[in-house]
């Protein structure tokens, strides 16, 4: 069977990472695109194919997509400025480049595009980030002779998440965690099944022009979410919910600050829609793809503790395989 070959915008990061490494597996030909070749070099022995680029250039995406069976667009933002709809680090990023993408698409023979959304997208969305994420979708499907898959997923953990990862951090740091959007509910997706549900699909002729939503197996509040990362981490701590005003005020703050912002105003406007799989809309799940969702208890428990633990276990791991080698 001839190999699949495909384009990868997005591929340097977390998410982008392990779906380079599952579509190696499956010997698709990949070229992952990258403003900066150093930040792609843990990609080459995967034998990604990297290339240096501006896509902000029309010209320069249309050579890199043309012929190719199919594009992948993994590329997404936080944070921006205020703006409405949504501000214009949204505009571009969101909406701008999928509509740009897809055109490329067209012009270059490419028959498939595969857009990465989220969970919430909705262009009557409370924030700016789902609105964005809304009208991104409707870029992305915007040429008709160009088969979108759209993928909406909740928030991604694994190994190197800026989620769990974060809030484990804050509490080997603070002695109590003043947490804004304590009552939120999420449905945490692993990466591992991300990458496997953007690699179904790419192998699935069905999957054309539909769209996907991504949660794991159980639905969870942020503070429940806190409180795990702490405990996995070793030093959990007491949560303090914030008020609305209180958040809305400390959020203010942070996005004053130099760098980017733990949390913004933006962010809490999303928190007031659950992130969760709606089972009453037209999207699919993980199922229709025959993707097993992976438990967040299997996996971040090992991740976020601290090295010194996982040093003992090692330890303990290869003392008990000394005294008993060939227990299975």
């Amino acid at each position: 069977m001839r190999t699949l070959s495909v384009v990868l915008f997005g591929g340097t990061g977390f998410i982008g990472s392990h779906l380079a490494a599952r579509l190696a597996e499956r010997n698709v030909s990949i070229v992952a695109v990258t403003r900066h070749e150093a930040h792609a070099m843990h990609l080459m022995p995967l034998g990604v194919d990297i290339v240096e680029a501006d896509i902000r250039d029309d010209a320069v995406l249309r050579r890199l997509v043309a012929g190719k069976d199919a594009v992948i667009n993994l590329v997404g933002i936080l944070h921006s400025q205020r703006g409405t709809p949504y501000g214009p680090q949204f505009r571009h990023v969101h909406v701008e480049l999928p509509r740009r993408i897809a055109a490329a698409c067209a012009a270059g023979g490419v028959p498939r595009y595969l857009h990465m959304s989220a969970l919430g997208a909705s262009r009557n969305g409370p924030s700016m980030y789902q609105r964005s994420k809304a009208d991104g979708e409707l870029a992305a499907a915007g040429e008709p002779e160009v088969a979108a898959t759209i993928f909406r997923p909740s928030v991604v953990f694994g190994p190197e998440d800026k989620f769990l990862n974060m809030f484990a951090r804050l509490q080997r740091r603070l002695p109590v965690v003043p947490l804004a959007g304590a009552h939120a509910r999420f449905q945490p997706v692993y990466v591992g099944d991300v990458a496997d549900a953007f690699v179904h699909a790419l192998f699935m002729p069905e999957s054309r022009n539909k769209t996907y939503e991504l949660g794991g197996p159980a639905v969870y509040t942020l503070a429940e979410l806190v409180r795990l990362s702490g405990r996995y981490a070793g030093h959990p701590r007491p949560i303090i919910p914030l008020p609305d005003a209180l958040a809305r005020l400390q959020a203010g703050f942070f996005e004053l600050l130099p760098g980017t912002p733990l949390i913004t105003r933006d962010n809490l406007d999303s928190m007031k829609a659950d992130n969760v799989v709606n089972p009453s809309n037209q999207a699919l799940t993980a199922a229709a793809l025959d993707i097993k969702l992976t438990a967040l208890e299997s996996v971040a428990p090992a991740y976020l503790a601290p090295t010194g633990q996982l040093d003992e276990l090692r330890s303990r791991a290869r003392h008990a395989h000394a005294e008993h080698p060939h227990s299975k």
